[in-house]
């Protein structure tokens, strides 16, 4: 097991304000984790840390065994899948759902002229058939549904095979029917041996996939707690997370919370 995410005091200034201060975070090869916090907390400006999307203004930052500031980022990227909301903008409405998930592979949204070997073709096949997106394949992205937006850009972040994945909110906008299905299929990926090391930001504690093992808390831009569900989901530390008193509800391996009257 070896650490493909280590964070060490890192802080991130805008301004006058810390969007993060002093975290400590550390995700291993083998780790599934969901991040949380209210708005405003630093969840996705984290993840474009992880991402090497951002610098830190202070503390140190190793993403796959390279150091933030000392390594191409450019390298570096096609080596992390990321799904959030402005890279979804970023592919053209007219895209076919086959062309919005091949064109990862040379780090484009929206195919051009570019040339693409049998591998990748072969590649991205498999990803929308695994993400049961075969009947969608010609369709227009801008066509699709939320539910269906969100599974082609999970498959395009794992085009190239990735040894981190990142996903920020990705249930953002979901009907239940919607949230559920890919709550089942993000275990699905959690559950492989294959599958890359995984951090989800999400604001609602519903949407945790049961297979995922670990959890950060955060608050305005520091950390909360961090470790395993088991020992870091407890009703004390959530409450302390979002302000106010709360139940923590769990059925199984799936979790909600309400305000404790």
């Amino acid at each position: 097991m070896s650490a493909v995410v280590n964070m060490t005091d890192v802080d991130l200034v805008r301004g006058t304000k810390n969007l993060l201060n002093q975290v400590s975070w550390t995700v291993q090869d083998s780790e599934r984790w969901v991040v949380l916090g209210p708005n405003g907390a630093g969840k996705s400006t984290l993840l474009s840390i992880a991402a090497a999307r951002l610098h830190p203004t202070r503390g140190a930052v190793e993403i796959l065994d390279e150091t933030l500031g000392r390594v191409d980022v450019f390298e570096l990227r096609p080596r992390i899948g990321l799904t959030s909301a402005p890279l979804a903008e970023q592919i053209p409405a007219r895209e076919t759902v086959f062309d919005a998930v091949v064109s990862a592979a040379w780090g484009v949204a929206g195919r051009w002229r570019e040339r693409y070997e049998q591998t990748d073709e072969d590649r991205a096949h498999e990803l929308i058939k695994d993400w049961d997106l075969q009947r969608l394949i010609d369709r227009k992205f801008g066509s699709l549904s939320s539910g269906e937006k969100k599974r082609v850009l999970i498959a395009r972040a794992l085009m190239t095979d990735p040894e981190l994945l990142l996903l920020d909110e990705p249930a953002a906008g979901l009907d239940v029917a919607g949230r559920e299905d890919l709550v089942e299929r993000l275990d699905q990926l959690a559950a492989s041996e294959n599958a890359p090391a995984v951090v989800m930001v999400t604001h609602h504690l519903e949407e945790v996939p049961p297979g995922f093992t670990h959890a950060l808390l955060i608050r305005e831009g520091s950390v909360v707690a961090a470790g395993p569900v088991g020992e870091v989901m407890t009703p004390q530390a959530l409450s302390d997370t979002y302000g106010m008193p709360l139940k923590l509800v769990r059925v199984g391996k799936r979790f909600a919370a309400f305000r404790q009257d």
